[in-house]
């Protein structure tokens, strides 16, 4: 029995072992994908636009420092100052905090649409590669590169081992992608890294942990929508490819074209979503105050009960060229299945955010009674910014006081308790973000006060007689009005007489009823500030 379990056991682990290597050959094309490997790690002539993107975290092996790291190539048919495209490279040392970023315009040598063959020239450098590995024979070593990328700083000299199955984005690698563009999308969420860092002219080995992303399509994410992208590796050894897309007009609509979510939970299983939320906690300003990016984040979905807060290392990781975006790498707590989890990852932005702009709706006729709601509308939504709104009041418009705060909705109704009929009112609506770095303020006009509605108001002076009438009805009380349309509406709601009149000076307003037959009758009067109607009968 013994024996049967131990061959049992055995059996399962080499079972076990094989499936999770049968994706470490080429070629490979995962079940229902359509990308397949090494062709879709080369180029691709026939789209307009294409990168390959390297981040990473490793350690000095003599001196114990961090350092992460980004690397792109980007290639496109359009055109770059007459070059294929351009290189970012940055390099942070963790320990001090300085980043060190270069962004190059670039050829391309060698463009290879049968494996990944990188060789890029570099505007006033040298050449950058990155390529699959050969093994003495000359065949192609399935998932593992070098890297040689330089600048004036310093140089990437990394061995990269892919060791997880690609995580193919869309399910079978395909998406569309914001309004009318698609990609062509897979990530390579765990790569063992080992070489050499020189910074500043010292040379150092390292070795640690990398991400690969590759995608190609006609997206292009400097020309088209702008975006929030986040890699996550944990510490359960999930991991996550996560981003929103904005539209023009900075909503983020609830499908796949727009919110993407794909893990990668284990060898068998991976998958992608639109059902999660990303919550922005913190927003920072560029140094020059010009661009304003979120800079703290909440990530919660459903599936596998994943809630994470995600923190960026440094505030300072903006990238100027080709367009202004940060990338910086995050740090990562939070839990999975209601189990603590730790991890890394890389923030990209792209979407810059505004002050929230806020108008007062009219008032009517600058009056302000208990009945009045107090509204507003925000001019410049964003799906990135949850707006709160503080809502406050003056007497003087000096010294203003509190009536609400962190509401969401766009109106508040107040009783005035706190005003006497006839004072003059002001009101305060402070917009801001959660942690009050993108905020805005706006007052309305002075406003009258006045216990009375602004019907009972305009009309609180007038007084109709005789009532009942024969021959003529008068109204007076008049000297608030300038002007007076009148209609008389018999019980069927019919308008058998109307009139409009000029009062000038007039207090008493004379209406001829000899015309019509007894019953009863309303006297409709209509203002440019109110309407008010009066019940009379005719004898």
């Amino acid at each position: 029995m013994k024996t049967n379990l131990t061959t049992l056991l055995l059996v399962c682990f080499i079972s076990t072992l094989t499936f999770a290597q049968d994706w470490k050959t080429y070629p490979y094309t995962p079940t229902g994908s359509l990308v397949s490997f090494p062709t879709d790690e080369g180029f691709h002539s026939e789209e307009p636009t294409e990168w390959w993107y390297a981040n990473g975290e490793v350690t000095g092996v003599t001196s114990g420092k961090t350092y992460t790291y980004l690397l792109i190539y980007f290639s496109s048919s359009y055109s770059y100052a007459g070059y294929d495209g351009f290189r970012i490279l940055n390099i942070m040392d963790e320990s001090t905090g300085q980043l060190y970023s270069d962004t190059k315009p670039v050829n391309y040598d060698s463009k290879s649409e049968t494996e990944l063959l990188v060789e890029a020239y570099v505007f006033l450098g040298s050449q950058d590669t990155w390529i699959t590995k050969r093994d003495t024979d000359g065949n192609l070593i399935p998932f593992e590169y070098t890297i040689s990328a330089t600048s004036s700083f310093g140089v990437l000299q990394l061995d990269y081992k892919t060791t997880k199955r690609p995580l193919l984005i869309g399910d079978d690698g395909y998406l569309e992608q914001g309004s009318e563009n698609y990609t062509y999308y897979y990530s390579q969420t765990t790569n063992e890294v080992s070489g050499n860092i020189t910074l500043n002219g010292t040379t150092e080995a390292v070795t640690g942990t990398s991400w690969i992303d590759r995608q190609y399509g006609s997206f292009n994410p400097y020309l088209g929508e702008n975006y929030e992208w986040f890699s996550i590796q944990l510490s359960n050894g999930m991991d996550i490819n996560a981003y929103n897309v904005f539209t023009p007009d900075y909503a983020i609509p609830d499908n796949l074209k727009y919110k993407v979510f794909a893990a990668y939970v284990d060898e068998t299983t991976q998958y992608t979503t639109s059902d999660f939320v990303l919550e922005r906690l913190s927003y920072h300003w560029s140094d020059d105050n010009v661009q304003c990016y979120s800079n703290k984040w909440r990530l919660t979905s459903d599936k596998n009960k994943i809630d994470l807060i995600i923190t960026p290392r440094h505030n300072d990781a903006e990238i100027l060229e080709p367009i202004r975006f940060f990338e910086d790498a995050t740090t990562i707590t939070g839990s999975v299945n209601g189990v603590e989890v730790t991890g890394i990852g890389f923030a990209e932005l792209i979407h810059a955010y505004e002050h929230p702009i806020v108008t007062f709706n009219a008032f009517e006729d600058e009056y302000f009674t208990p009945n009045t709601t107090i509204s507003w509308e925000l001019t410049n939504p964003d799906d990135g910014r949850t707006t709160y709104y503080d809502v406050l009041y003056s007497t003087d418009n000096t010294n203003y006081s509190a009536l609400a705060t962190d509401l969401t909705a766009t109106s508040f109704s107040w009783d005035a308790s706190t005003l006497e009929n006839g004072d003059t009112v002001w009101f305060k609506i402070m917009a801001h973000s959660s942690d009050n770095v993108l905020k805005s303020e706006t007052v309305s006009a002075a406003l009258q006060f006045n216990l009375l509605t602004v019907s009972d108001a305009v009309f609180s002076d007038i007084k109709l007689y005789p009532n009942p009438t024969k021959n003529q009805l008068f109204l007076k009380g008049l000297v608030q009005l300038k002007t007076l349309d009148y209609q008389i509406i018999d019980i069927s709601g019919r308008i058998v007489s109307k009139a409009s009149q000029d009062l000038n000076t007039a207090v008493v307003l004379e209406i001829n009823t000899q015309q019509l037959r007894a019953g009863l009758y309303f006297l409709k009067c209509i203002t440019a500030e109110a309407e008010q109607s009066y019940k009379f009968v005719k004898k």
